[in-house]
């Protein structure tokens, strides 16, 4: 029976090049023998499949005429060593790429390793990576919030050396060049898989990618340069901010040891329900109660706001669930000029009881509407 490229490959036969590419290149990261659960069978299979679909001259002709179009296997003519060779992309261990089927191999298995591909062989980069982001909560009022304040929290996290300030040398030493890796920061690895001896490049355990030691470490830290201890930050609180939103601290997170860049702290906003003041966005919303007669004749009256309180008029004939909108008295916006709307919400009441008097007057003026 003639194999389904496109089914191995789990595309559509309409599917583009791209598509296939795509799809090629994550069922091969997937079922590389070298990688956990990895199958190489599987590995094979969408392989050939790949470099029969992949190729658009060749999938003209698959498609005509189904996989034995070249009466040579599904690698028109390719066998699977010369795929290997490919892969590996030259003969002396180290990893260049290749193209095999006009598609670059180093794009594909410098994925699958996990690094980049960079001229022979793969690098990790140098230096190491940065602290940990910490994450604090802060609880403000609903004024707080809206018109910025300021907030210190407390917390224990690892931090800079007081003495070494982070270098991990005792004060007075010398750094010397680092002889694991010859001041280079960086060592090359080689590692035996399956397509062959592939040559890494990694940040040097010994200086941890600075390409120098001290010559005697810190008493204080122990060479780390970074100690555990509480710090008192102050973070200025925007106006603005909604409950729910974060303020990120560049460089306040937890210090990184041997002098790599320190994490990032976000300040998570609580914001206290309040009674009062409902808010939307940035327009803020209160609510009113008035009588019948302030409803048809129109009035003035107080009602609370974010800038104290304020007279606003009741205009004649306002309706039960009405807004009467104050342009400008909501919350200011977050990073920019201006501010939003208050809206008052106009409620009547009714009276559950009323005299002899007035039940004349509203029967008269029943009678009159």
């Amino acid at each position: 029976m003639s194999k389904d490229y496109y089914k191995l490959l789990g595309v559509d036969k309409s599917a583009t090049q791209d598509e296939i590419k795509k799809a090629f290149k994550k069922l091969a990261m997937q079922h590389h023998p070298d990688r956990p659960g990895g199958d190489e069978k599987k590995f094979k299979e969408i392989n050939e499949a790949f470099q029969v679909v992949g190729d658009a001259e060749k999938r003209a002709k698959y498609d005509q005429f189904g996989a034995d179009f070249d009466q040579q296997g599904g690698f028109g003519g390719a066998s699977w060593d010369d795929f290997m060779r490919a892969a590996r992309g030259n003969s002396q261990g180290g990893f260049s790429g290749g193209n095999f089927g006009g598609v670059d191999l180093g794009d594909i298995f410098g994925d699958i390793f996990g690094f980049s591909s960079s001229g022979g062989s793969f690098s990790g980069g140098r230096g190491q990576g940065r602290g940990r982001d910490i994450q604090v909560d802060a609880e403000l009022d609903f004024k707080e919030a809206a018109f910025s304040t300021e907030k210190e929290v407390t917390l224990r996290k690892q931090s800079k050396c007081d003495v070494c300030r982070g270098s991990g040398s005792e004060p007075g030493s010398k750094m010397d060049t680092c002889t694991a890796c010859r001041g280079q920061g960086q060592v090359v690895q080689q590692q035996r898989t399956f397509l062959g001896v592939i040559q890494t490049v990694a940040t040097c355990p010994e200086c941890h990618g600075r390409g120098q030691k001290p010559s005697a470490k810190c008493k204080h830290c122990g060479g780390d340069g970074i100690l555990s201890k509480t710090s008192d930050i102050k973070v200025k609180i925007p106006a603005g901010i909604d409950d729910g939103e974060a303020i990120r601290l560049s460089g306040h997170g937890e210090a990184a040891p041997h002098g790599a860049p320190a994490g990032d702290l976000y300040v998570r906003v609580h914001v206290k329900p309040q009674r009062i003041f409902h808010r939307e966005n940035f327009d803020v919303y209160t609510e009113s109660e008035i009588n019948f007669t302030q409803a048809v004749l129109g009035d003035k009256i107080d009602v609370p706001t974010l800038d104290g309180e304020l007279t606003v008029i009741v205009p004649e004939g306002t309706e039960s669930g009405q807004l009467i909108r104050l342009k400008g008295r909501g919350v200011p916006h977050l990073g920019r000029s201006g501010r939003g709307d208050h809206y008052v919400r106009i409620k009547i009441r009714v009276p559950k009881k009323i005299n002899k008097k007035i039940r004349q007057a509203l029967e008269e003026l029943k009678n009159e509407l």
